[in-house]
């Protein structure tokens, strides 16, 4: 990931935002606090699907994402035997953010 980071960094990329659903950190944390310092990246996304050590959360470039109330979606979807699909699909959701908002929905601009 930091390698990619320094490459796009090259291109000129502005900001890097590195997203993982199971952020392992095999490697230790070292690498990830000198690419913050650096600016290099400017943060990284994990979800809660594993166990994060105390000393991963307290880092000032991690933010912990928490995946609860999606993983009781599927389940409980998957409890009533249909199927996962309508969660997959993020139209209902955009629509709704866009009337909250004070926007049109894409149905109403047909």
């Amino acid at each position: 990931m930091i390698e990619v980071a320094t490459k796009l960094k090259e291109l000129k990329a502005k900001r890097i935002f590195i997203f993982s659903a199971f952020g392992l950190f095999c490697n230790g944390l070292d690498g990830f606090d000198k690419a913050f310092e650096e600016g290099l990246i400017d943060r990284v996304f994990t979800t809660n699907l594993i166990y994060g050590t105390p000393e991963l959360q307290k880092r000032e470039w991690h933010v912990r994402v928490d995946m609860s109330k999606y993983l009781s979606y599927i389940i409980d979807t998957l409890n009533h035997d249909t199927s996962v699909s309508k969660l997959l699909d993020p139209k209902d959701r955009i629509n709704n953010l866009l009337v909250k908002k004070g926007f049109r929905t894409a149905e109403e601009v047909k």
